[in-house]
């Protein structure tokens, strides 16, 4: 019996991670941001369908999304309900998918080395995801 728990949670993980990635994740995003678009080209290697919308307007779009100004960045999407905004990794956005936490959506601030989209040779400095609502934020993931 045991076994068998093992094997339907296991299935269930995956079909679950499957789902995560099925959505469209739709970017916006300036059109002159190279790190944008190394961004847009993580999540595509790392299995989402990507829907691009260049804009030089994209602060006043995450303004319209609810991200507070201490956590915008260069780039702003939408998936499954959530905001996602800056060099969010895919797997926390996985993450945010599966385990579908109150919340308006992810930010990483600022763009720190290593990030997705800000990979520089072997450079990294540590940083982490902000799970945000319209009132406070709370580290949803060390990096």
């Amino acid at each position: 019996m045991k076994r068998v728990f093992l094997v339907l949670a296991a299935t269930l993980g995956l079909a679950a991670c499957g789902q995560a990635t099925a959505a469209t994740i739709a970017v916006i995003k300036d059109p002159n941001c190279g790190c944008c678009t190394e961004w847009v080209e993580h999540l595509r290697r790392e299995g989402f369908t990507v829907s691009v919308t260049d804009t030089p307007d994209q602060p006043a779009r995450s303004a319209q999304l609810g991200v507070p100004e201490q956590l915008r960045g260069c780039h702003t999407a939408t998936i499954g309900g959530y905001v996602i905004e800056g060099h969010v990794p895919a797997a926390d956005i996985r993450r945010l998918l599966v385990e579908r936490p109150k919340g308006i959506g992810l930010a990483v601030p600022g763009m720190p080395l290593g990030s997705p989209g800000m990979e520089q040779g072997g450079r990294t400095e540590p940083y982490v995801t902000v799970l945000f609502d319209k009132a406070s934020g709370r580290v949803f993931a060390r990096h």
